[in-house]
């Protein structure tokens, strides 16, 4: 499910793509599953559709989403993620397991997240 805050900073459309995000990668909808219509979404969250609109095409261009004219917007497998969005996010996943090692955080720590799917909130 998505949640909006309409206190935090990030737009809207920012907090869309970042819950759809959060829940293809997550397995939560799984690769060709069919998402909401740009309608349909935009009236369970009571937003406007160009919102979901704007949402759903920069989660295609990522990689995360694929549309097909007439027949809806769907997830993708993760294989289709865009190879420099992919670049990108390894280098700032190796900035962040490197300023987490200088916290004190172990490599067995790190390697125990990463095998355990990364799960939030555990210490």
């Amino acid at each position: 499910m998505i949640t909006l805050n309409y206190r935090d900073g990030k737009p809207i459309y920012e907090q869309v793509m970042n819950g759809l995000r959060r829940l293809i990668v997550t397995g939560m909808l799984s690769p060709d599953e069919k998402l909401p219509s740009v309608r349909e979404l935009a009236q369970q969250l009571a937003i406007n559709p160009n919102t979901i609109q704007r949402a759903y095409r920069e989660l295609e261009r990522d990689g995360y989403i694929v549309s097909i004219p007439g027949k809806g917007s769907f997830a993708a497998a993760g294989d289709t993620a865009d190879s420099g969005k992919r670049q990108a996010m390894l280098e700032r996943f190796a900035e962040l397991a490197a300023e987490l090692r200088w916290m004190g955080v172990s490599q067995q720590e790190l390697l125990e997240r990463m095998e355990g799917g990364l799960s939030h909130g555990d210490t």
